[in-house]
């Protein structure tokens, strides 16, 4: 039997153990399918509206930054010195979104963090949208970067609390989905909007986002664990129908739970130094940890920041706006395919298909560059390199040529929405216990956020010291450490329950590093 179909808690010298695995997710699927999940869907749907501005606000720059150096007034004008900030204070302002996120998810839950997040967001476009200098610009990028940090926190928690075994995958890629809508519709309408317009257009989400939550519910799991048990039963009632077992749900939960505070019985109800050197904590937070690490390292963020300058230093072939727009669309394609195959296929199979399709595309895109400089500074040596760079000669053969820069990042955006977009985000969700799902889920945020700034922040200043073929190689042996990690250390979760999963890290049944 393949590793993925095991039984999580499965161990071939203690078939016992197994049989449980099996019956417990037999009887898991038999639940899911008396579900009515409409109402789950709706819940799911006005949390990553969230996750829309996220996205929305994360590009934002693409657009922005060519309009800013063509700008006359001198107060709106960018620098190029001012560029990289203007492309990285958001994950600054992410970062301080993540550190807020450790005690705002526990405190207030997850529901209300998502809504408090709609604040700074608002704000942020506002002063960007009504910008007379450069420095409201920078302060409206932090504020929305604050926000988009802790909805990156909150949201695939609370979406993987009230969600159930039979759709988590699914849902679980929703955060990543609406991220990925949230950039194309800002790709798109910067094609004929000024930026301006684009800061008051990204107010629209987050207004019908905080209208929505008001009548969601909150996290069973969270309610529980707050002794709320009448609003949490309340709660799975509306997330699961009345003509179902929610009752035995919510049992299953409290007894989970149970469990967990009677071996804690006597100690705190926050993490302690000596509980993280329990295997059952710091394994799954390590794991989620080094996920968001690798994510970020692998210069997503410092891409889709920078997509239309960095098409317009390898002079694609279409306009850079054009470009952006069709990079959004072939993200948003593999997103929903990624979505709809996650449950089938599995989330490590998928992380090792994604992880490929980037290190191929990141490493064809440096190659690209390299020789095409070689060409441009040798440009007399061959007749070859002469024919290229007399224009006239063969207009359509220096058109194809100049695909390929189009060509490889589509394909390592579509790599990487394809598994270590929509997984990174679900399986922190899946894998974090819930005693520490609030304070490692922001320092996950944090973690991933610190990084993103500091890649993004690098960027130019690198590739106009060094070249940019030097990054995308930078990026080919960082998608090499993802595969090797993948490998040896994250645990396929498919149609495992949350409670399964949690089992898994506590018993260590099977070695951490298969």
């Amino acid at each position: 039997m393949d590793n993925a179909e095991q039984p999580l808690l499965g161990d071939s010298n203690k078939p016992h153990y197994q049989s449980v695995g099996k019956t417990l997710r037999e009887a898991e699927k038999a639940y899911v399918k008396t579900l009515n999940n409409k109402k789950m869907f709706l819940a799911a749907f006005s949390a990553v509206l969230g996750n829309f501005t996220f996205g929305y606000s994360l590009v934002y720059p693409s657009p922005v930054i060519p309009a800013l150096e063509k700008n006359v007034y001198p107060d709106l004008h960018i620098e190029m010195n001012e560029v990289s900030w203007f492309g990285s204070v958001f994950a600054l302002g992410a970062c301080l979104g993540g550190i807020s996120s450790m005690i705002l998810n526990d405190r207030l839950g997850r529901k209300l963090s998502i809504m408090f997040s709609a604040l700074p967001m608002a704000v942020g476009f506002l002063l960007m949208g009504s910008a007379q200098h450069i420095s409201m610009l920078l302060l409206g990028r932090i504020l929305t970067g604050f926000a988009s940090g802790l909805t990156s926190s909150s949201i695939p928690v609370y979406i993987s609390e009230i969600s159930h075994g039979g759709v988590r995958g699914a849902l679980g890629a929703c955060p990543q989905i609406m991220a990925v809508c949230g950039a194309l519709i800002l790709y798109a309408f910067g094609n004929f909007l000024s930026w301006r317009w684009l800061a008051v257009v990204g107010e629209v989400p987050v207004f019908i986002m905080l209208v929505l939550m008001c009548f969601m519910p909150d996290s069973p799991r969270f309610l529980i664990s707050k002794g709320k048990d009448k609003r949490a039963l309340k709660a799975l009632l509306w997330l699961r129908g009345a003509d179902t077992a929610y009752q035995e749900e919510f049992d299953r939960i409290k007894n989970s739970m149970c469990m967990r505070r009677r071996g804690l019985k006597g100690k705190t109800h926050s993490l302690s130094w000596a509980e993280i050197k329990d295997p059952y904590y710091y394994k799954p937070i390590l794991i989620a940890i080094f996920m968001r690490f690798l994510q970020q390292l692998s210069g997503i963020s410092s891409i889709l920041t920078y997509l239309e300058p960095i098409f317009e230093r390898t002079s694609v072939a279409l306009g850079s706006g054009l470009d952006a727009t069709l990079v959004g669309i072939a993200r948003l394609l593999s997103v929903l395919v990624a979505a709809a195959i996650m449950d089938k296929a599995g989330r490590r199979k998928l992380l090792f298909t994604s992880g490929l399709l980037m290190l191929a595309s990141s490493l064809a895109m440096g190659l690209y560059i390299h020789f095409m400089k070689d060409i441009d500074h040798h440009h007399n040596s061959t007749n070859l390199t002469v024919f290229m760079a007399n224009h006239g000669s063969s207009p359509n053969h220096t058109n194809y040529l100049s695909f390929i820069p189009l060509v490889c990042v589509m394909i390592y955006i579509i790599g990487y929405a394809f598994g270590w977009g929509p997984i990174t985000w679900l399986l922190m969700s899946e894998i974090l216990p819930l005693k520490t799902r609030g304070l490692a889920s922001g320092l996950c945020v944090l973690v991933s956020w610190i990084t993103g700034f500091a890649l993004t922040e690098a960027f130019f200043p690198v590739a106009n010291a060094l070249g940019l073929e030097v990054l995308f190689y930078f990026f080919t042996v960082v998608c090499c450490c993802g595969l090797f990690f993948t490998y040896c250390c994250v645990p396929e979760t498919r149609g495992r329950t949350l409670e399964q999963i949690e089992s898994f890290f506590r018993t260590g049944r099977r070695s951490f590093m298969r």
